[in-house]
């Protein structure tokens, strides 16, 4: 895919990443530019153009632009996580290539509210949070809970995972799974229909209070105790058995 990227495109990706290194070594004939995403004013050098963000709340919700060291601009949004803070980087980058500048792109992202399934709060009962949200790898489940761990601080966070893509079905993932999951207080692994191995090993484990569920049902049996000041995130790139709607309805129905 890179190497069919006309001369007149740009190929934008994250600095420090071994594994892309490799691919664009292979063969890479369009402009390249690298961004970072960092908590300091510590920078990264390169040759050619240099985009930053630096993040000014840990959670990512908020973070200054720079381009080859001056500011741009600051954006606050509603997103967290240093995972959406560097897709909005690039998202500008990407936009400043086609004529778009810089801070009517600032602009745009502080006015963002998000898309479905990217944290999305589906609901605040009795001080009891639930989230949706797609990560369905150990990186995205890793970068999701730091993203929360980071706007909550020391409230307990809920993790509840289906292992539905075709990666995860093939357990290629299976070593990463239960050190992925370790910012959050307690996980609820799914096990799903036709998952060929079992997740009983991410479960033992796990650095975390952890649980196999068999059912749906049984997790939301379990979560509908949940206490005032709890987040819970659902993590599954599918639709999960109607989990989400489901347990929303229970614990409304529960706090009459």
């Amino acid at each position: 895919m890179v190497r069919i990227v006309p001369e007149n495109g740009q190929v934008i990706m994250p600095a420090d990443q071994p594994a892309l290194a490799e691919v664009i070594e292979q063969g890479c004939w369009t402009q390249q530019v690298q961004t970072a995403v960092t908590d300091s004013d510590v920078s990264f050098t390169q040759d050619g153009e240099h985009w930053q963000a630096r993040l000014l709340e840990a959670d990512g919700s908020a973070f200054e632009v720079l381009y080859n060291g001056e500011l741009q601009g600051t954006v606050r949004w509603n997103m967290t996580g240093k995972h959406s803070v560097n897709n909005g980087l690039m998202a500008l980058v990407a936009a400043r290539h086609v004529g778009v500048q810089t801070g009517h792109g600032i602009e745009a992202l502080c006015a963002f509210s998000g898309v479905k399934r990217r944290m999305e709060l589906l609901a605040d009962i009795n001080g009891v949070r639930v989230y949706d949200d797609f990560a369905h790898h150990p990186t995205a489940i890793e970068t999701t809970l730091q993203g929360i761990r980071a706007q909550v601080g020391d409230e307990k966070v809920i993790a509840v995972i289906e292992p539905r893509s075709n990666t995860m079905r093939l357990g290629s993932h299976r070593a990463k799974l239960a050190e992925s999951a370790r910012l959050a207080d307690e996980v609820f692994w799914y096990q799903p229909e036709g998952l060929d191995w079992s997740l009983q090993d991410v479960v033992e484990a796990s650095p975390v209070t952890a649980h196999l569920a068999g059912t749906t049902d049984s997790i939301i049996e379990q979560l509908v105790n949940a206490e005032p000041g709890s987040h819970i995130v659902i993590m599954s790139n599918g639709g999960f058995g109607g989990i989400h709607t489901r347990l929303v309805e229970t614990l409304e129905e529960q706090a009459g």
